[in-house]
Parts: structure tokens; sequence; C-alpha cells
């Protein structure tokens, strides 16, 4: 679609030249209809005037003389025979009127008088029903169609008992499509004429409708790239859904940005302080000899970190750009065993206890790639922070019928009123303990994809316990 301007105006008129059509093809069909009616009534009308104007004493010359009226230019009415089969040639040769004749109205040719004895031979017919020889006589009292030399005439036949006489009264066809055509074009050429202001008006009423998106569009196109505010104007009704979906990508663009900004400074933040602390384990190591091995390994832990933080933030970075997949139904507990076999050396390492109990079989609609980050962030963060020969539990298990899985650590737990900064990122609860932050911020990312809830309590007398809880599973 190049233009809603122009697509709205054309699609207006031509709308408005089909309902212009349809309209007109239906008063044309409406105005046969009722022309026809109207003109049966006249010649039935007509032809009963007629009957009654017969009279018993007319005689031949009275018919001569009627016929002599009813001869038009070019086509002359004739008087054939009273007596019908008793004359030997049917047809009585025209008796010349002395007064030329003459039509007072073109329309006059369209209308015909026709009289026919009771054995149906004709016995005077008018003008342009003895052109190709005389009209078709009557077949029963009433209305019919009628071809003859090429014409369809509408005709009316009616028998008179007393006199042994038919009369036909006859209209063409021709006459009422010509008045109907005339009553269409009548009506249609000064449409016509107001076509072109119509279109014109359409377009302004258009154009002006339409004036409060040119007018948005250039509030936003004016805007520097840096200003996130609002858009605080009012439009018409159907436009405000766009300004306010528009605000709403605003703000979530704003606080995109601000994340990322914070996201920076922060990773800025955090790396600078373990490759600082490296940078003087490494001056030690080459300028002092005593601590070189001291040095050396406090620049592997430091290292160590520094890899730590950048993977978090590659996994983190990676979580909130993939777009959201398909949930499926996932089985947790081997995901949750593979897991935990990966993750045993590293627990054998520090002389801990992995543990894993529950429920042996748990169904959750999870993304299974997501679900395995999940679990190795819990993991992971749990063996970190609880001490050599201490004990993390992987408990899976159904909460009021949603499954849940927890993991159980005895680590020194974390304050209170930390509790729900803990997931933010580079927020560490113990500074003395080697991370990144992010482990946390990870997983709240991913229960939010996964629409599962996270629940994070300090345990009794030390410890932590996060809980992640899953919407039940519809069957």
């Amino acid at each position: 679609m190049i233009s809603i301007r122009r697509y709205l105006t054309r699609a207006v008129m031509g709308l408005v030249l089909l309902a212009a059509l349809l309209s007109g093809l239906a008063a044309w069909l409406v105005t046969r209809h009722e022309l026809e009616e109207m003109f049966d009534a006249q010649l039935s009308q007509f032809g009963r005037i007629v009957t009654g104007m017969i009279d018993i004493n007319m005689d031949s010359q009275d018919y001569q003389a009627l016929a002599d009226r009813l001869t038009q230019p070019g086509h002359a009415a004739r008087f054939y025979s009273i007596e019908g089969n008793n004359t030997s040639s049917g047809i009585v040769m025209d008796t010349h009127s002395t007064s030329a004749p003459r039509r007072f109205r073109e329309e006059e040719r369209v209308l015909s008088l026709g009289f026919w004895n009771s054995d149906l031979t004709p016995r005077m017919l008018s003008a342009e029903w003895n052109d190709k020889g005389p009209f078709p006589p009557p077949k029963e009292i009433g209305y019919r169609w009628v071809s003859y030399d090429d014409e369809d005439w509408r005709v009316f036949s009616i028998y008179d008992k007393e006199h042994g006489v038919w009369v036909s009264t006859g209209l063409r066809d021709d006459f009422q499509q010509e008045l109907a055509n005339k009553i269409l074009l009548g009506n249609s050429i000064p449409f016509l004429f107001i076509l072109p202001l119509l279109g014109a008006a359409l377009w302004w009423v258009i154009r002006r409708g339409l004036r409060p998106i040119d007018s948005l569009s250039d509030e936003v196109s004016r805007r520097y790239h840096q200003d996130l505010t609002p858009i605080e104007q009012d439009p018409p009704r159907e436009l405000k859904g766009l300004r306010d979906s528009l605000n709403a990508f605003i703000e979530r663009l704003r606080m995109a940005l601000d994340r990322e900004r914070r996201f920076t400074a922060d990773a800025a933040h955090e790396l600078r302080t373990p490759l600082a602390a490296l940078k003087i384990h490494l001056d030690n190591a080459r300028t002092s000899q005593q601590d070189h091995q001291s040095s050396l390994d406090k620049a592997r832990q430091g290292i160590e970190r520094l890899q730590r933080v950048v993977d978090q933030l590659l996994t983190l970075a990676r979580v909130e750009r993939t777009p959201q997949r398909q949930l499926d139904r996932v089985d947790l507990y081997p995901i949750a065993s593979e897991l935990a076999g990966e993750m045993w050396p590293l627990a054998g390492r520090r002389q801990q206890q992995l543990e894993m109990s529950g429920l042996s079989t748990l169904e959750v609609r999870a993304d299974p790639t997501e679900l395995g980050v999940l679990l190795r962030n819990l993991l992971d963060n749990a063996l970190r922070y609880t001490p050599n020969g201490g004990t993390v539990t992987l408990h899976l298990d159904r909460s009021g019928g949603q499954p849940m899985i927890q993991v159980i650590d005895d680590g020194p737990g974390v304050p209170d009123e930390s509790l729900e900064k803990i997931t933010e990122r580079f927020h560490r609860a113990n500074q003395r303990m080697t991370g990144s932050g992010l482990g946390l911020s990870i997983v709240k990312q991913l229960t939010q994809r996964q629409k599962a809830s996270l629940v994070i309590n300090n345990r009794q007398p030390h410890g932590l316990i996060v809980t992640v809880i899953w919407p039940t599973l519809q069957k």
C-alpha cells in the first residue's frame, strides 16, 4: 500500500460508483416494472373505451373513415372486411383520405389499435400493424407479448360478444425501454456532474481525517535519539492505541538502555578489580622471590575469577538476546541427575556432598537447553558458597500440584536485608567468596522466560534454599 490517503480516496470513490451503478440498475428494473404495470392499465382502459364506443350500426364506411384517421405518414391503416370469410378476397382496397396523414407526436407510432371479426379475420388495423401483412389476431382475452416486424408489442385484447368483434390495443416495447432509459439518464447526468466535486470533497475530508497521523509521525521524527519521554499528544480515539503502544515501546527501550548502561558500568567495574589484582600479583611474582609461588597462585585465582565473570557475562547476554522459544514437556530428573554428575568433581575437590532426593520423575514445561543452564547456575552457586565438607541437596517435589525443584545448601546464608537484592547483577552477599554475582541474575531471567517463579529463603540454622516452581501441567 503506497498511500493510505490515496487508497481510501480510491476505495471510497469506487464504492460510491459501485453503489451508484447498483442503485441505477435497481431503479431501472423497478421503473421498467412500474411502467409495464402503468401501461398495461392504460392499454386495458383504452381497449374498454374503444369497445364501449362500437355501434352495431357501424358499416364499412365508418371503419374506412376510422382507418383514414389512424393512418400515419409512411404507415397506412387499413379496413379489411366486416363479413370476414364471406368475402372473396378478405381485403378491401383503401379509400384515399382527402387530407394528408400526419402525426401530432412522434410517439404515436408506438401505439396501435386493431379490430378482428369473430372468426379472427382482420376487420380494421391501424398504422404499423399492416406493414408485413395483418397483425396476428388475438387468441384470448388479456395481455400477451407479440413479435411482429422484428418488434415486440405489448397487446391487450378484449372480445365484444354483442357486436362479435375482437379489439386489441398495443404498445411497442421499445417505447417502454426508451422511457426507462431516459429516466435513468435523467437521474445519472446530475450525478456525473457532481462526481468530480464529490471526489474532491472526499479527498479533502480524508486528508483532514488523516492529519493526526501526520502530526504523530512528525512528533516522533523530530525527536532526538536520546529523547525517550512518553508522547504527550492527545490523538483521536482510533490512534490512542498506537500512541499507547509507542509509549510502551519507548518505556521498554528506555528500561533496556538503562539496563545495558548499568550492565556496562557494572561489568567494567567487575572486570577492573580482578585485572588490577592480577597485575599486582604478577608484579609481586616478578619482583619478590619469597612470595613468588604465592603471588602466582593468587594470580591464577584472579584469572579463574575473571574467566568466570566473562563466561557469566556471555551467558547473560545470550539469554537476554535469544528469542523466546516454544516450551516443551520435559522430564526434569534426567537433566538434574546429569548435571549433578558433571558437578560431582567440583564438589569432590572440596570434600562436599552432592545429593539428590524426592521424585524420580517430574515433568515441567520448559526449554531443555535453558533448563540446563538454570540448574547449572543454581548448583554452581550453591557449591561455591557451601564450605568444605558441606552438603548440597537437589530436591525434586510438588507443591500444591505444581512441579518444583529446590537447591538446598548449608552455607552461610544471606542477610535478610539482602534477600530481595540477591538476584541483581553483580550483587554478592558474601564478598569474601569468589564469584561474579551473576549466577542468580541468570536464574531469574530464565525462570521468567519459562513462566516459573523463583523463591529464595534462608535455612535454619544456616544455609540457603532456592526454589523454582513451574505452573501446573495441563493434561
